[in-house]
């Protein structure tokens, strides 16, 4: 074996010990929020644990990470899809805003991946709510019909437009 190849069997075995969100390892960062074995505190926890669900291929808890009334509508196969289309490098928190009112934040990001042809940088800033103590994240892309009148998507039973509707 050439000094090349073990370079690269070690990086292997080094990343698969890194956490994909890049503030340690995996086992002590994202994975015991992926196992249920805790809860992300913060908004920013939460994307960063769902930047490396979409890394690690964990479709579960992308899903159950998202907003109470639009999982069910989520395409699981697409999601899956994506995830396992592209090599995921890094991810980049722009800002991070905790306080938009009690129990909603944003946070922006660049989520920067290899499609299998180029470098590709995802620039989003996303919206989450906190209910019943647990961050979700509000998925602006779900094809719901919503009207301001109607119980909250994020389950608080609140009215639409008195909860989440100016973050989706």
């Amino acid at each position: 074996m050439n000094y090349d190849a073990a370079s690269l069997i070690l990086g292997d075995v080094m990343s698969d010990q890194l956490c994909p969100c890049s503030l340690g390892l995996y086992s002590e960062c994202c994975q015991p929020l992926h196992l249920g074995n805790a809860r992300a505190q913060t908004a920013e926890q939460l994307m960063r644990s769902r930047y490396s669900a979409f890394a690690k291929h964990e479709i579960d808890y992308i899903i159950h990470t998202t907003t109470l009334g639009q999982q069910a509508v989520l395409d699981r196969a697409a999601i899956a899809d994506w995830s396992k289309a592209n090599q995921w490098l890094e991810l980049e928190i722009v800002s991070s805003n905790e306080k938009l009112n009690k129990t909603h934040a944003q946070v922006e990001f660049k989520a920067h991946y290899h499609d299998g042809q180029q470098v590709q940088i995802h620039h989003e800033i996303s919206h989450f709510v906190k209910y019943e103590n647990a961050w979700y994240f509000l998925d602006p892309t779900t094809d719901m019909q919503i009207t301001m009148k109607q119980p909250c998507i994020c389950g608080s039973k609140k009215k639409f437009k008195q909860c989440c509707a100016e973050y989706v």
